[in-house]
């Protein structure tokens, strides 16, 4: 049987046997003597839609279906009750950070403010024994900051070098491809109860299948989710005089697919034996939690989320521009219209063009198009812009691209019913709940600021492409795998 969304005439997820079989006692083994009796043991593993799948071939490695299957509560309670042992050369400090998509799922649930939302979280996630809770949004401050610059650059570049532009920017990259193990067919962990919604694997696809065509376009920032691992196992570790292997960090995010961003082979310290994130759970299972242990959000404690500047609390919930996401297509086209032409956008209009998800932004100067930006989101969507970009006939400067339709707060670990599809209902509360968080401008965080001198040297350091940066390159595969179609 083939994936609701493949156009191939023979499946390339066929396997033999035997290869299945053997890679099947790989992840079983790898998982020895990891589950612990505790009054958590029945939690639910984390979840492989295939039907949602896009890579339907080599789309990772045993390791990494090991480490996946690995990501789920289980792994955090693990964590908890090494704490409670005697033995404290075991002992992890546990660091728990937010995405900002994922609080108005939490304040539409269980009808509550999203500071009252993100403080009961707070106060919830520390009576289970978690030391520190942070709001990720300082790292998507740095995020949005450098793909600004980026962007700047790329287009004073643009008829000098051939791939400047267009820059496509996605805050949900999934993880590099790796030669060193055999892969892991997506048949194998769907059979071992993990599932996993393929929404923001534009990325890997980019890497895998795309290859140069679109890698080189690809901007080099890293998403919010990787720079908060940096900043927890950088600048706080060493803040708290810890070493990064001493902090266990988990992500709550709005979908499945940020467990495979954590894997990525440039996200790991080898010095430390660290990954920069250890674990990530999604918004819905940080309630199946609750649900285990009975508790509702509005029975919680309030406690105010930790920064990662000492004995200072967050204050109240803010975000970025954009209706669903971190709005990186806002800021940088605010900060290119001011940095290249002088002129001060206050409002942006956008155009909706074939749907509502593939809308397209455009700056004029003296009866001329001088930008001209895209949101793409969905996969349908992002293959139309791929054809157009192959065929020699892109237009756009910009895109922003987001795998899941509707932007970030449509992630499949949040708002779902029981049959998978999107709740409707609530993720229209969350819309609202989204809008209603005040704005604050990455430019506007001092601490961003003196975070660039104190810690990263300057803007223009190395430390800076280092910590805020990746690279993206193409992965040789077979031509099997270049017909993926949706």
């Amino acid at each position: 049987m083939k994936c609701e969304n493949c156009t191939k005439k023979e499946c390339s997820k066929k396997q033999k046997n035997d290869d299945t079989q053997s890679t099947s006692v790989d992840v079983l083994s790898s998982n020895d003597g990891f589950e612990e009796k505790n009054e958590f043991h029945t939690l639910a593993n984390a979840k492989i839609l295939l039907s949602d799948c896009l890579a339907c071939d080599n789309c990772m490695t045993s390791e990494e279906g090991a480490r996946v299957f690995q990501q789920n509560q289980k792994e955090l309670f693990h964590i908890l009750n090494l704490n409670k042992k005697c033995d404290t050369s075991k002992h992890k400090v546990l660091a728990v950070s937010i995405c900002p998509q994922s609080l108005p799922y939490f304040a539409a649930k269980f009808s509550l403010s999203v500071n009252d939302a993100a403080k009961r979280l707070c106060g919830f996630l520390k009576s289970l024994g978690v030391h520190y809770v942070f709001d990720t949004t300082i790292a998507a401050d740095f995020s949005i900051l450098e793909s600004q610059r980026e962007f700047v650059q790329r287009y004073q570049r643009r008829n000098q070098e051939e791939h400047a532009l267009p820059m496509f920017a996605s805050a949900c990259p999934a993880p590099k491809a790796t030669h060193s193990h055999r892969r892991l067919d997506l048949t194998l962990l769907h059979s071992l109860g993990i599932s996993f919604s393929v929404h923001a694997r534009w990325i890997r696809y980019a890497e895998r299948v795309l290859t140069n065509l679109v890698t080189s376009h690809i901007c080099t920032a890293k998403s919010p989710q990787q720079i908060m691992g940096s900043l927890v196992k950088g600048y706080f570790a060493r803040q708290q005089n810890l070493s990064p292997d001493k902090i266990f960090h988990v992500i709550v995010a709005p979908c499945y697919d940020k467990k495979l961003e954590a894997l990525r082979e440039d996200f790991y310290t080898a010095l430390y034996n660290s990954q920069e994130v250890d674990c990530v759970l999604t918004s819905g299972e940080i309630v199946q939690i609750m649900e285990q242990k009975n508790v509702s959000m509005k029975d919680v404690a309030e406690i105010a989320v930790d920064s990662l500047f000492g004995e200072i609390k967050e204050g109240d919930v803010v975000r970025h521009e954009g209706k669903r996401s971190d709005g990186y297509l806002e800021h940088i086209f605010k900060h290119a219209a001011k940095e290249l032409f002088g002129m001060d956008v206050k409002e942006i209009t956008y155009k909706a063009l074939k749907n509502k998800d593939f809308q397209e932004v455009t700056l004029e100067k003296d009866g001329e198009t001088v930008l001209r930006f895209a949101a793409a989101y969905g996969f349908r969507n992002i293959q139309n812009m791929v054809l157009k970009l192959k065929k020699g006939k892109f237009l756009y400067h910009f895109v922003e691209v987001l795998a899941c339709p509707g932007g970030c707060l449509n992630g499949k670990g949040q708002a779902q019913t029981e049959d998978g599809k999107p709740d409707k209902a609530l993720l229209n509360q969350m819309e609202e709940v989204y809008a209603a968080i005040p704005v604050r401008l990455p430019e506007t965080n001092a601490h961003v600021q003196k975070m660039y001198q104190d810690w990263l040297e300057g803007m223009d350091s190395k430390k800076v492409q280092e910590t805020l940066h990746t690279k993206y390159s193409a992965v040789n595969q077979t031509a099997s795998n270049l017909d993926i179609k949706w």
